[in-house]
């Protein structure tokens, strides 16, 4: 069996937003913090290189809505959760797997939580108890129930161990009271009730409790309405009320600061205002506004993230640097900020699903999730005009716009619309969607407006299950409901036509070729087509063969007469109206299918998201499944895709989330017919050839078809534009038309050509600080457009704030003086004003002293410009993670547009030269695309580069990231000064296509390469025809035939020139003659003391594309074996050359495993083998800044070996492509797809790559290294692995 890999790849993924429903549903421990949506967990771990929190984990086991999670305190990796079908289930969390599950809770949980003084145990409450506690360890995991806390009068809302007191325990219930259990002590039921409610029905829920940290007996408690008061336990009286600055204020949520002792934070209930509380102070100190929308529940990380340090002198006056548990106070002067906001950081839960961490002492979000979609998502679709914008519908009442480049929300409906099952945007640019509701008819929302515009309520209360816009003619809409009804009425609600049903109608599909023909899916197991255009109400036609309802219809965009149907019967059949048949049954899903959609170049792929969580994608010529997709975590209800973008497919799910795939895989080797230039009938085809059995996939929709009319018009040599425009329609989003941007400024492109959204991508240095310019003068003018900027459109101070932030960056800084005086920050803009001159600080001196104004916090930022102090400034924003600032600073210096040093003399004038500031800016940017690299946007990290024509280390970023096609395609454009890399590109590509059907293109791409005679050979001998087929592909190739290249080996032999014999005896039919010859070249070379890696690699890569059924005979067994050990060992020392760091281990791993178990005779001894790892490993881990313990230093006999290992390794020629390969979406958790690499052991993050028996499986970032420096599989069977 070959080795396969999933076509499909997952390349972006919108998160879900938390959860408002349940209390303890955010939680924290050391680096990571956790929330959750109704299904999923979402586990976001801090990344210490670059001091920010990215998705690390989903974890999606829960059925039903998940009612509480809780982080175990004394081992980090351990994580329980509670949902509302009775389960309870312990996760460890670095390995992302279920520990133990107990499905019997004897109730819902409503709140859960560790215990704190006994290990691996979980606590959980019901409504009214009793607590029951768990005990998962040892051989049997046994439930008791609490002998006290039981039988309450009033539900719990929430309860809190003692950290301290072993078995102390006090509940919250939603009468407001507290029940408080201790063991030796008298249990206490239903105390502390707000006074307000003494003899009162009403309630008044506790919403928040937590335990002092400091004391035994503290308790701070919250009621909804009778605010926050301190408690004694023991003594059941309240210590300190806390008084709100206005009635209306209600707490939601609360949380101690672990380092400011004394000192907690409230999350208020109806706006999202972060109050700031010292328990020796009844009034707030600090009344934070983070967010309109209210809070939900709050964590306060206990060890904050660790500032990078700087690697300049770092500035003495920049207080909240501490991450240390002292709270540094600023220096203040104003009675109100005598307490400092201790440096803290809170992950914060909105009531609107928003997730956030917010850091305290710097006053700002370090990461803020916003709005992300709280229920099942039932249906996405892109925007007709705009293929960047995508809606989504959901479970929880609002639809979503968002922006899929930057994966952000841009707009949100009105919401509390009820369940939104089904949206239609109108055609063209109205900018409107239509809506469908399970209870309150059909609306229109007009998107940049933000209103609902018209109102469709036809079929009553009865839930719509489908909404169609014809795009044909935008004046009608198409409604199917409940009732039995499919609705047709123009946009103004006047009703064209009922078209009745025996049942409820669940699907409705507007035909793409006729404007008056509609298909229904109908519960009573068939589907319709009706004709507008005449009176009747009766169907065209009834398709019966279903065996159960049927959901959606997709009429093919393509093929005329073709529609799809979707059942509850597990199938999706395929209808040829003019035939009047079902002509394919597709089965393969195990449950009902939903989402359906037919792609619109290719007329045979169809792809379907069912109940079974998969997505499947069929070749509907015969029926094939082409590949499954098991990342979501539950049902997939939708799935949809742009035509101007048609190998980009978003799909949304009961998970909450959506995600985004790329498809191009699908549809080898169309585009490598493209780079190799091949004429257009191998590209783009008629629908007829395409949907023949077993023809080759072709392109046969209207995207393409526009590209070819533009390539025709071109005169002159149109290859650049045909290469662009086509990686644009094959590549997903996420930097590739950024990435063309680029290279059209590098070859001189008229800056006037440049599209409208350029400046919000990476830019070319040398607009960097125009554009920024030009923005800034925007922002100071506040002339916005008439909507505003999407959701939560900046106020005119913050864009003033903006615009004076963008001029000091670019240096100048009179202007930013004066706006900073209008928006009353004096103290700024006095200390920034000598860098003008110091008369005008003179000036502004004195309109200060009429304008006394309350001090805030000093900054750092100004004083750096104003005295020139670049270097300074660049390590301050690089210490922060801030790059993309940093790079702004850099090139203004270099632009000459920062004031050089006018106080502090000549002490840090070395960097006053623009050569200088060039290094700096190349560093700076260098970061910045290190920072997306391994962020897995390659394409991004390409952009980066490009902008400061670094065009080798682009390239090097594409390659690296596997974007082969992209690195060919801008590599060509780019011409000679890419050419290296564009000739490595071609090779690796080749040996992609090295497979049963694509000989031919290989051969193409190598003769693209100008030195390509050693390339062709090694095709030629790989290549398994007979020997008529191979002697063709050798004169391809011109080459000798097969005979003459038997009789050439034996005179080459003859003079003793090894390499040349080799070649021409895997050249011949007799292969296995170069085996012995190589294999004993290579040994000498190994036995001598000065050979290097160049010396004895291009043998060994001659020799392992010998034919692999000449390999297997069983007379070449120990040829193969001490083949596959030098390989081994040989690809290990590349590895090491290459910093390929995560798979050196194995490599030398797979080769004393291969010395120890078969019969060889080769100048290796695996306790050398182990020396040189260990000697490897010494080195390696002394040169890695760590968080953790310090490592002990390499040994002197490891310093000897590693000495020798570094001067037989030498240089790695392709400089760039040194570090890791990073393909997209590695960083992209999977939900229900686990898979454990058979190299490391641990969990695979990412794409997968399974090995040739078909089970065992690496990372498909391991598989492309492995390739690349070892060609055999990691099996030792002697197959070549082709992961390209």
């Amino acid at each position: 069996m070959c080795a396969k890999m999933s076509h499909v790849r997952q390349v972006g993924l919108l998160a879900a937003g938390c959860q408002p429903w349940n209390k303890d549903v955010c939680a924290a421990s050391g680096d990571r913090f956790a929330y959750c949506a109704t299904l999923a967990i979402y586990i976001y771990q801090l990344d210490h290189q670059y001091n920010e929190f990215k998705l690390r984990a989903i974890m999606s086991e829960h059925k039903r809505t998940i009612t509480a999670i809780s982080w175990c305190p004394h081992n980090p990796d351990m994580f329980a959760s509670a949902s509302a079908d009775s389960l309870v289930i312990i996760w460890n969390v670095t390995e992302q797997k279920v520990v133990a599950k107990l499905d019997d809770t004897k109730g819902i949980p409503v709140s859960l939580s560790w215990c704190w003084n006994e290990d691996d145990t979980v606590a959980f409450v019901s409504h009214r108890g009793p607590l029951y506690i768990w005990t998962i360890s040892g051989p049997f995991s046994v439930v008791t129930a609490h002998e006290g806390a039981h039988s309450f009068l009033s539900d719990i809302c929430l309860f809190r161990w003692h950290p301290k007191r072993k078995g102390k325990v006090v509940f919250g219930h939603s009468d407001g009271s507290l029940s408080i259990f201790q063991p030796g002590f008298r249990n206490q039921k239903h105390v502390l009730r707000p006074e307000s409610l003494k003899g009162a029905d009403e309630e008044d829920p506790v919403t928040a409790l937590e335990w002092d940290p400091l004391s035994n007996n503290y308790l701070l408690v919250a009621n909804l309405h009778n605010g926050i008061q301190l408690v004694d336990s023991e003594s059941a009286f309240s210590l300190v009320k806390f008084n709100f600055p206005n009635a209306a204020a209600s707490v939601q949520c609360l949380a101690w600061v672990p380092s400011a002792p004394g000192m907690f934070i409230t999350g208020d209930s109806q706006v999202g205002v972060l109050r700031i509380w010292n328990v020796s102070h009844k009034a707030p100190i600090d009344n934070l506004k983070l967010k309109n929308s209210g809070f939900h529940s709050l964590h306060v990380l206990s060890s904050p993230p660790k500032k990078k340090t700087f690697s300049f002198p770092s500035p003495t006056k920049y207080p909240h640097t501490s991450s240390t548990s002292e709270a540094v106070p600023p220096p203040t002067s104003s009675q109100k900020q005598a307490f400092s906001l201790p440096p803290g950081h809170v992950v914060c839960c909105f009531m609107d699903g928003g997730v956030g961490l917010y850091d305290m002492g710097a006053r700002k979000w370090n990461f803020l999730r916003d709005l992300g979609h709280i229920e099942t998502i039932f249906d996405c679709e892109f925007k007709p005009d705009n293929p960047d914008l995508l809606a989504t519908a959901s479970f929880d009442g609002t639809i979503k716009v968002w922006d899929i480049n930057t994966l952000t929300a841009v707009y949100t409906s009105p919401g509390n619309e009820g369940v939104i099952y089904s949206i239609s945007w109108a055609p063209g640019d109205l900018n409107c969607i239509a809506g469908a509701t399970s209870r309150n008819g059909g609306f229109i929302w007009d998107v940049p407006r933000g209103k609902i515009i018209t109102r469709f309520s036809e079929h009553g209360k009865n839930g719509i299950f489908c909404i169609a816009w014809s795009h044909k003619d935008s004046k009608r809409i198409a409604t199917c409901s409940d009732d039995g009804f499919c609705i047709i009425r123009t946009i103004d609600g006047n009703v064209l036509h009922k078209y009745k049903h025996p049942a409820a109608v669940f699907g409705c599909d507007w035909s793409q070729n006729n404007k008056d023909m509609i298909a229904t899916g109908c519960e009573d197991k068939n589907v319709r087509v009706y004709y507008l255009a005449t009176s009747s109400d009766q169907p065209l036609k009834v398709f019966t063969g279903h065996t159960a309802k049927v959901f959606h219809v997709r009429w093919s965009p393509l093929r005329e007469g073709i529609l799809c149907s979707g059942s509850d019967d597990s199938t999706v059949r395929i209808w040829d109206y003019t035939k009047d048949a079902c002509i394919n049954i597709l089965s393969g899903h195990r449950a009902p299918v939903r989402g359906l959609m037919w792609n619109p170049e290719i007329p045979y792929l169809l792809i379907s998201g069912s109940w079974d969580y998969s997505i499947q994608i069929w070749d509907t010529r015969d029926g094939t499944c082409l590949d499954t997709v098991y990342d979501h975590g539950a049902d997939v209800y939708g799935l949809t895709c742009h035509p101007s973008r048609p190998f980009t497919m978003a799909s949304c799910s009961r998970d909450s989330t959506v995600r985004l795939w790329s498809l191009t895989p699908l549809i080898n080797p169309l585009p490598i017919n493209i780079l190799a230039d091949r004429c257009w009938d191998e590209v783009i085809g008629n629908i007829d050839r395409a949907v023949e059995s077993g023809a080759p996939p072709l392109l046969c929709g209207k995207v393409s078809r526009d590209i070819k009319q533009e390539v025709e018009k071109i005169i002159g040599n149109p290859r650049g534009e045909k290469l662009r425009w086509f990686s644009e329609c094959f590549s997903p989003p996420g930097g590739s038309k950024n990435l063309w941007n680029l290279v059209a400024v590098i070859k001189g492109q008229d800056d006037s050509l440049l599209p409208q959204n350029y400046c919000k991508g990476i830019m070319h240095v040398k607009h960097l600080v125009r554009f920024r310019m030009s923005e800034a003068h925007e922002l100071t003018a506040v002339k916005m457009a008439k909507f505003g900027g999407g959701i939560g459109a900046p106020s005119k101070k913050e864009r003033l704030k903006e615009a004076a932030e963008i001029h000091l960056r670019l240096g100048q800084v009179q202007r930013y003086c004066e706006l900073m005086v209008e928006l009353g920050e004096w103290d700024k803009a006095l200390s920034v004003a000598p860098g003008v001159s110091m008369q005008y600080w003179r000036k502004l001196m004195q309109r200060r002293a009429d304008q006394l104004i309350q001090e805030e916090s000093d900054d750092v930022i100004p004083y750096c410009i104003a005295t020139g102090d670049v270097k300074k400034l660049v390590a301050f924003f690089t210490s922060r993670g801030q790059l993309k600032e940093a790079l702004l600073v850099a090139q203004a210096a270099c632009e000459g547009n920062t004031p050089f040093q006018t106080m502090s003399g000549s002490s840090n004038s070395d960097l006053n030269n623009t050569d200088d500031y060039n290094v700096l800016l190349q560093k700076v940017s260098e970061e910045l695309a290190e920072w997306y690299f391994q962020d897995g946007r390659a394409v991004l990290a390409a952009c980066c580069h490009l902008a400061v024509e670094n065009i080798e280390l682009a390239m090097a970023n594409l390659i690296r990231g596997n974007e082969l096609e992209l690195a060919i395609s801008v590599g060509t454009v780019l011409g000679e000064s890419a050419a290296q890399a564009t000739h490595y590109a071609l090779e690796l590509l080749a040996r992609k296509c090295m497979t049963v059907t694509t000989w031919d293109l290989a051969a193409d791409l190598l003769m693209m390469i100008p030195d390509n005679k050693l390339p062709l050979i090694k095709l030629c001998a790989f290549y398994s025809g007979c020997t008529a087929e191979r002697n063709d592909l050798h004169e391809k190739c011109n080459l000798p035939d097969v005979e003459e290249c038997m009789r050439l080996a034996e005179t080459t032999e003859a003079v003793g020139d090894t390499f040349e014999t080799i070649k021409y005896y895997l050249l011949s039919n007799e292969p296995e003659k170069a085996l012995p010859i190589g294999i004993q070249y290579v040994k000498e070379q190994l036995c001598g003391s000065d050979w290097t890696l160049d010396s004895v690699c291009p043998y060994l890569d001659l020799l392992s594309y010998i034919r692999t059924e000449q390999l297997m005979l069983s007379n070449c067994t120990q040829f193969r074996n001490e083949l596959l050990i030098l390989c081994g060992y040989i690809g290990a020392l590349l590895a090491i050359r290459r910093q390929y760091n995560s798979i050196v281990p194995a490599l030398y791993e797979y080769t004393s495993q291969l010395l120890k178990r078969r019969k060889v005779s080769v100048p290796l001894k695996i306790e050398q083998l182990s020396e040189e790892l260990d000697a490897w490993r010494a080195f390696t881990q002394s040169t890695k800044p760590t968080n953790e313990l310090p490592c002990t230093p390499p040994s002197e006999s490891q310093k000897k070996v590693y000495s020798i290992l570094v001067s037989r390794i030498q240089e790695e020629p392709l400089k760039g492509m040194i570090g890791p390969d990073y393909v997209s979406g590695s960083n992209l958790p999977s939900h229900s797809d686990v898979h454990i690499s058979c190299l490391t052991g641990l969990r695979i993050q990412g794409p997968v790559f399974f090995l040739e028996d078909g089970k065992s499986a690496i990372s498909l970032n391991d598989a492309l290294m492995w390739a690349k420096v070892n060609p055999f599989s990691p099996l030792g069977t002697g197959i070549r692995l082709n992961p390209f």
